[in-house]
């Protein structure tokens, strides 16, 4: 009996240390990573851009930690000139609609329908909250 309540001493004390080693941990310190910002890259784009012509906008999005779970999105809003903006030969993107990425590094193309100056910001997230904002600006060349 006396050797059952030895075990039983030791199992028990062996648990208490065990909590509270795990309790006396700082809490404060502790920290769970639940935001992963992200940079924009974007290759020069022309200055100038005529009536119909399409130019090609190289985007790549770095991130500093690797994180698989990371989910990215784009949208757009034109407010001078006229003009349309596709991801690849996808179809037209529609202002201000959320568009999901399916990679972090990709290719826009804006084509021109305006003969005056024409200025968009696409604006980047990702599903923790984070948003870079992209501005571009064409002159017109007709």
């Amino acid at each position: 009996m006396k050797a059952i309540f030895k075990r039983s001493k030791r199992a028990v004390l062996a648990v208490l240390m065990c909590s509270f080693t795990l309790l006396s941990c700082d809490q404060d310190k502790m920290e769970i990573q639940q935001d992963f910002p992200f940079e924009v890259k974007v290759m020069p784009v022309p200055k100038e851009i005529a009536r119909g012509s399409t130019a090609e906008i190289r985007i790549s999005i770095a991130q500093n930690n690797s994180y698989t779970g990371a989910g990215y999105f784009i949208r757009y809003f034109q407010f001078d000139g006229n003009g349309t903006l596709q991801y690849y030969d996808q179809p037209h993107y529609l202002p201000n609609d959320l568009y999901q990425l399916k990679s972090r590094e990709f290719r826009l193309y804006y084509t021109s329908q305006s003969s005056v100056s024409q200025s968009f910001d696409v604006w980047i997230s990702d599903n923790f909250g984070n948003e870079k904002q992209l501005s571009f600006e064409f002159n017109s060349s007709d």
